[in-house]
């Protein structure tokens, strides 16, 4: 069950309205890694968790925080567009606002839209897509996504902490910031302890036995680039990190193995095949009068 308490979680008001800008801050609301992400994230990842517990507790109220993150950024690019002008052009391209919009790196669709607010989008419009996220039941493998999802986050907030002068917004910005250090340090702390824990190893998945995959492939990494300098790697000789086995370094590719020849589908795919077109459209004839399927 959700509850909405009308509070922000931090202060999120500019010191001005600037259109370019809420625009700016539309990424990380909808982007790949903005705060809708991580908050479906977490949030079917805890619906996913196969146990109960501290790890599933964890998720449902990270989830919960980022929902409100989305509401303060919402917030904020509402109260940047109140009475924010639609460009900074001469006269001549103001006398066309779609004009000035395009011109001034404003989103049109704010305007048009979304009447002075929020959208679930990215900077450039794109709108939000399910297929960010990641909820795959293994803890271990989405508490390492998790991480990633985080780092991507923060990086994009500090580079937006670095275009505006706005202490408002600076200010909103270094709590998430400041968010975003916990959530990092929290999911690294989870895929320490769940290994602690004995619930799941490397390599993900651990349950599965390694005996049934190719080991003689399993720890040697094999140099495609003409760069050499992967060799001074950790990756490259001594232990492995799952405990498992030990690095080696090929200094070129496997050998390879022939290629198959090229497939030659059901006639009704219509594909260009080495057969002359009247031999497959004959062939799909056939098919069709044998009720081939």
């Amino acid at each position: 069950m959700f509850f909405h308490q009308q509070k922000l979680q931090y202060n999120a008001t500019p010191e001005a309205p600037d259109a370019v800008y809420a625009r700016k801050l539309q990424e990380v609301i909808g982007g790949q890694y903005g705060e809708i992400t991580v908050a479906m994230q977490y949030s079917f990842q805890a619906w996913n968790a196969h146990i109960p517990g501290k790890y599933r507790d964890l998720l449902f109220g990270t989830a919960a925080e980022e929902f409100g993150h989305i509401e303060m950024l919402a917030t904020m690019i509402a109260q940047l567009l109140e009475k924010a002008p639609l460009g900074i052009t001469d006269d001549a391209v103001q006398s066309d606002p779609a004009v000035a919009a395009v011109i001034g790196g404003t989103d049109l669709q704010h305007a048009i839209v979304a009447g002075a607010g929020a959208r679930p989008v990215d900077s450039m419009g794109n709108p939000w897509s399910g297929s960010y996220v990641t909820a795959s039941g293994n803890l271990l493998a989405d508490m390492t996504a998790n991480v990633n999802a985080e780092m991507q986050g923060r990086t994009q907030v500090a580079r937006l902490y670095h275009m505006t002068d706005d202490h408002g917004i600076r200010d909103m910005l270094s709590f998430l910031l400041a968010r975003d250090t916990m959530h990092q340090n929290q999911w690294m702390a989870a895929v320490r302890e769940i290994q602690e824990d004995g619930l799941e190893q490397l390599p993900v998945p651990s349950n599965f036995p390694q005996s049934k995959e190719a080991t003689g492939y399993s720890y040697d990494y094999y140099n495609f680039s003409d760069g050499a300098a992967a060799a001074e790697g950790s990756w490259a000789s001594g232990p492995t990190p799952d405990g498992n086995g030990t690095f080696g370094y090929r200094p070129e590719p496997m050998a390879g193995v022939p290629m198959p020849p090229p497939t030659h589908p059901d006639a009704r795919f219509y594909g260009t095949t080495a057969q002359p077109n009247i031999v497959e459209k004959a062939a799909g004839a056939v098919q069709d009068k044998l009720k081939k399927e």
